[in-house]
């Protein structure tokens, strides 16, 4: 079984790295092997051009039987505590449209510029079908971004705009896409870094949050070998 492993940065799995290292044969700089398990680890670069880009590149030239999507994640949930891991059910690229004289954003399927249901998206949204995998994880809605939010009256849009969503990244939906397009079996796993709000970084906790969201991959890959 070939898995690959999808982070932004190497810092953002740093942990999990150093686990394959010592218990995988390492096949390549990448490519860590435990028979019968091979994991492939793809660091795409931040943001969804450079995720769709390398994840396109990649699976279009190796098998992959499963994808799983690492890294942290800004809670638009104050439910959701700090270092909270979390598996995204459906993602969205929320800023992938229009702005209008007054300031409102129309998305590409309000202007009828694609259809909602037209594939890979159901009701405007890339909804991941293999979520059941992954039920010990509390299933939240997220949102992808090109700029993340700092500013509180754009948060305040964004919110208005989709109300649901609990989580905003710079990957996820690219990632979704890809997978979905290609049907490949997948997971997005997040870990609460920082809430979105106006922008203070003293209020952050990205050491808690890869070292919770590695101790899950962890576990997740273990949970193959088993």
């Amino acid at each position: 079984m070939n898995i690959l492993v999808v982070a932004a940065t190497p810092f953002e799995i740093a942990p999990l790295l150093d686990y394959l290292n010592a218990n995988f044969k390492k096949d390549s700089s990448i490519v860590f092997s435990k028979n019968p398990l091979k994991i492939h680890v793809l660091v795409t670069g931040i943001g969804l051009t450079h995720t769709a880009y390398a994840l396109g590149r990649y699976i279009g030239s190796t098998q992959i039987d499963w994808a799983i999507n690492l890294g942290i994640a800004g809670a638009l949930d104050k439910n959701l505590e700090l270092g909270k891991v979390v598996v995204v059910e459906e993602d969205a690229f929320a800023d992938l449209g229009i702005e209008q004289a007054d300031g409102s954003f129309e998305d590409l399927f309000e202007a009828e510029l694609f259809e909602a249901n037209q594939a890979p998206f159901k009701d405007k949204n890339l909804i991941n079908t293999s979520i059941d995998e992954s039920q010990f994880l509390t299933k939240v809605k997220g949102i992808s971004v090109n700029k993340v939010h700092g500013f509180a009256p754009s948060i305040e849009k964004i919110k208005s705009y989709y109300p649901t969503a609990q989580i905003e990244s710079m990957e996820g939906a690219a990632f979704h896409f890809v997978c979905l397009q290609e049907k490949i079996p997948f997971l997005q796993i997040r870990s609460i870094s920082n809430y979105v709000e106006t922008r203070d970084k003293s209020n952050w906790n990205i050491p808690l949050a890869i070292e919770e969201l590695n101790k899950v991959a962890i576990d997740i890959l273990e949970s193959f070998t088993s």
